[in-house]
């Protein structure tokens, strides 16, 4: 009812009100001063909130500024306490080493299909050894990205944790030679000096893609060099490491060949978006990432032909009978995991801080994929699925 009264009807209240009380000086309500006095005074109360808010901009700006350093304080204090309880976590990168576990996975389960043999023993030294020679990877990784400036800001960079380069590139290099003891042995005990070139092939590749005087991921050839190594080099040399080469050899055929295309695939993927939330940093010291040459958005078109090439692929090798059937039923069935990948890059492909988990959503695609490929290697022969590759090299 307040909101309804007009200053008219609260003057003629104001008159009832005097006259009521018997106030002495009564000719005072009905003077015209009086009038002029109070129209003034209501008049002026509603004016009061145009008032504030034509207040000058400094007046207005100190308490909603307070206001926004608080919140800014408040959020830079909770992003160093999350950054602190995930810094060991980043900087040992597990979920990275799914790279060394699904290569070795998928080429046992290929050469599964073709013997029904699994030696265990070979396959748990075959994976220390290439968990070593990951560690190495990213241990030398850090290292030579501190020297090139690409690590400054990099709070989870193993070198700015410890505060020791030499010590870093010591441990580095020693993981690399326990590694390839480890790997050489299996291939000794093989009999296959095949897997063993195809070895030190992969490991090379490692090499000129981060150490100088190469460096050849600041050129943009990382991806390249990803694809052929967890691809048909490391993938293939584990497969015929499943072989004793004094009772019987595996040939290389259609199987193992289309199985490491897919692997080097989503292996590549991950390093390609690992790149999205680094391209600043990457242009400011010269490092000429795929990303840096083409941008974000066209990035995220790198990335949706690329899954739209995985499953293209895998349907194409199973129609083909280069795969067995089991193979491509599975891998489909991760369909709806590539396809978060690339919603997820469209969205934030841009947002340097949210697209920082792009590649961890490429280890799950990578991960569960080849667990895919291995399971329906492994189907096919369990459940006697016809199934008679041709061999392309002997």
């Amino acid at each position: 009812m307040f909101c309804n009264l007009n200053s008219g009807s609260g003057l003629k209240k104001l008159e009832e009100y005097f006259q009521n009380q018997n106030i002495t000086g009564s000719y005072m309500v009905n003077s015209p001063s009086f009038h002029h006095n109070v129209q003034r005074h209501i008049y002026g109360i509603k004016k009061r909130p145009l008032e504030v808010k034509n207040r000058p901009l400094h007046s207005q700006a100190f308490l909603p500024n307070r206001a926004h350093d608080i919140d800014t304080s408040l959020e830079e204090e909770s992003q160093e306490e999350i950054s602190k309880a995930t810094l060991l976590w980043r900087a040992i990168k597990l979920p990275i080493y799914s790279v060394a576990l699904v290569p070795l996975t998928v080429g046992s389960a290929a050469a599964f299909l073709q013997t029904g043999l699994f030696m265990a023993n070979r396959y748990f030294v075959l994976l220390a050894s290439s968990i070593l020679i990951i560690a190495w990877l990213n241990l030398s990784n850090d290292v030579y990205d501190f020297d090139t400036g690409a690590d400054k800001n990099k709070k989870e960079s193993v070198v700015n944790m410890v505060g020791s380069r030499t010590g870093t590139i010591v441990a580095a290099y020693s993981l690399l030679a326990l590694g390839f003891l480890g790997l050489t042995q299996a291939s000794i005990e093989a009999g296959d000096m095949r897997s063993m070139l195809l070895l030190a092939s992969a490991t090379t590749c490692g090499y000129i893609y981060q150490c100088p005087p190469f460096r050849l991921s600041y050129q943009g050839l990382g991806e390249p060099l990803c694809f052929a190594a967890f691809g048909p080099f490391a993938t293939t040399a584990f497969y015929l490491l499943q072989s004793h080469g004094s009772i019987y050899s595996l040939p290389l055929n259609g199987i193992i060949l289309s199985a490491s295309l897919l692997v080097g695939f989503t292996t590549t993927l991950i390093l390609f978006c690992s790149h999205f939330h680094q391209v600043e940093g990457d242009m400011a010291v010269g490092k000429m990432s795929p990303l840096v040459r083409i941008g974000t958005k066209s990035g995220f078109g790198v990335v949706r032909v690329a899954i739209t090439t995985l499953y293209s692929l895998v349907f194409a090798l199973g129609l083909s009978k280069t795969l067995p059937l089991t193979c491509t039923i599975l891998c489909a069935l991760t369909f709806p995991l590539g396809k978060l990948v690339v919603s997820y890059v469209e969205e934030y492909h841009n947002d340097k801080v949210k697209i920082f988990m792009a590649k961890y959503y490429c280890v799950r695609l990578h991960s569960l994929f080849g667990a895919a490929l291995s399971a329906g290697l492994v189907a096919a022969r369990m459940f006697n699925v016809t199934f008679n590759p041709r061999p392309i090299f002997c």
